[in-house]
Order: structure tokens, then sequence, then C-alpha cells
């Protein structure tokens, strides 16, 4: 596995080697000495599979509360997004500033994102799907999110407004962190 941080501290690219051959392929997906190696958190407590029906649907920009702020590692296993890393850590030099990498089934790249950033997509392809593992369970009590169109972010998504968001995800209030 080939790890790459970001331009932003944590965020992580990680490519694995792929094998091929007359069969098809293979690759690991996962290796817990692998992000070790690299000072990552390897604690997985929970993996979602995330179906989306429509190109440009978003979802998010979610995080988790301390003491259940989490670690995301994030992969796209069919179809493609437009993935958004969001730094919300208070002492961070690049507090505010977001990151958006194309992840698809085609590029195969893994995105590790660590506590205290927000995460979201826009879509990119219908019938996308999304594999991503957290660090800690879900604690609904300590979920928070961020309006996708915050004006104190601008984030520059590919495509203009959301074909499908959710209620909740719509209604975040201002950013005032």
């Amino acid at each position: 596995m080939t790890f790459t941080e970001a331009a932003l501290p944590g965020v992580f690219m990680i490519e694995a080697e792929l094998f091929a051959d007359e069969r098809g392929s293979f690759e690991a997906a996962w290796q817990r000495e692998a992000f070790a190696r690299h000072g990552l958190e390897t604690a997985i407590a929970q993996g979602s599979l995330v179906a989306n029906r429509r190109r440009g649907t978003i979802r998010g920009l979610h995080y988790q509360a301390p003491p259940f702020d989490e670690v995301k590692i994030v992969r796209v296993i069919r179809g493609a997004v437009f993935d958004i890393a969001l730094d919300l850590r208070p002492d961070s030099a690049t507090y505010r500033q977001w990151l958006g990498i194309e992840l698809s089934a085609e590029n195969r790249r893994i995105v590790y994102l660590p506590r205290g950033f927000a995460h979201g997509y826009q879509t990119l392809a219908d019938n996308t799907e999304v594999l991503y593992f957290v660090s800690t369970v879900y604690a609904p009590d300590h979920q928070r999110g961020v309006r996708w169109n915050d004006p104190a972010f601008r984030i520059a998504w590919p495509i203009d407004g959301p074909s499908a968001i959710s209620e909740r995800d719509a209604a975040f209030p201002d950013f005032t962190g």
C-alpha cells in the first residue's frame, strides 16, 4: 500500500497494489500493520455501505463530537464521488479548510480522515456505492454536521446544487465555530 499525506495534515490518500491475471484481480483493501507504520489509527468499530441512486446526491458533511469523534476510511466500490474532508480542529493550522478528492471504483483510491474532520461527498454517477469504516460506534447524541453550502467554507461542488439531500443535512445551521 502506498500512503500519501494530502494538503490537510492527517488526511491520507491510500493506493493498494492491484494483482491481476486471467481470473480477474486481487488487492488488499485493509492492512492494519501498514496503517500503523504510518502512525494512523487502526481501530475499526463499524463498516458501512451506502448506496446512492442519483448523480448529484450530497451526503454530509458529518462528524461526531468527542468523546465519540471518529477516524473514517472511505472508498467507492461502484460509481464515483467528489469526497470532502473539512478540518474542524480548532488548534490546526488548516482549521476551516477543505479538500476535495475524486474517489471512484475505477481509480480505487482510499481516503483516511483523522478525528476532528467533517466528511461528506457528492455523487458523480448514478448508482454509486461508498464503503467506509469508522473507529467509533455511532453515537446519535454526538452526531453533528455542517451544511453543504455554508458560506463559512465556500466548498466548490462539481455539480450545482444537490439532486438529493436529506432534510437534516440541508437544515444544518451556519457554522459559528
